[in-house]
């Protein structure tokens, strides 16, 4: 092919190229301050950890409302857990209520509640666990522990946070 005989110019093909590398751009731009960002604010890499912290969340609301039942289906991963007690025959619903009352790691009724922090925990990609930090009644941290393969909640949690 000689200059004499080139392709014809296609502004068309060259804009779409520009649009292209622009999108590739903002997609990658996005996919790192989704990354980092999650990780930076406390919530994880991706913001992976925020399914945990909502469980902790509804969990303490709960406690809120003093609907004890509720609460031990969140803490076990088990809403059907009146149907089969003896599956929790180790950790039956009565010592669950002494332990969120009476022995309460805040020593008396949980009356608010904010999830502060995550992090997780444990060996793999995403760990094995979580450990959600909440501020119950204002001034007590207690570190709830998320355990992913089977969704339970424990109490208290294998290592504390430091943050502010």
């Amino acid at each position: 092919m000689t200059l004499l005989n080139a392709p014809e110019y296609d502004s068309r093909r060259d804009t779409r190229n520009r649009n292209l590398l622009i999108a590739a751009g903002i997609l990658v731009a996005f996919t790192l301050v989704m990354g980092m960002g999650g990780y930076v604010l406390g919530h994880g890499w991706f913001f992976s950890n925020l399914p945990a912290e909502h469980k902790v969340d509804n969990f303490f609301k709960a406690l809120e409302a003093k609907d004890y039942g509720k609460a031990y289906a969140i803490y076990t991963n088990d809403p059907d857990w009146q149907k089969h007690p003896e599956k929790h025959a180790d950790y039956p619903l009565q010592r669950f209520i002494e332990d969120w009352t009476t022995e309460s790691p805040v020593k008396g009724p949980i009356v608010s509640h904010h999830v502060d922090i995550s992090k997780t925990d444990g060996s793999g990609m995403f760990g094995s666990g979580i450990i959600v930090a909440v501020r119950v009644n204002g001034d007590h941290k207690v570190f709830m522990y998320y355990i992913r393969k089977d969704g339970t909640l424990a109490w208290p949690a294998p290592h504390i946070l430091e943050y502010d």
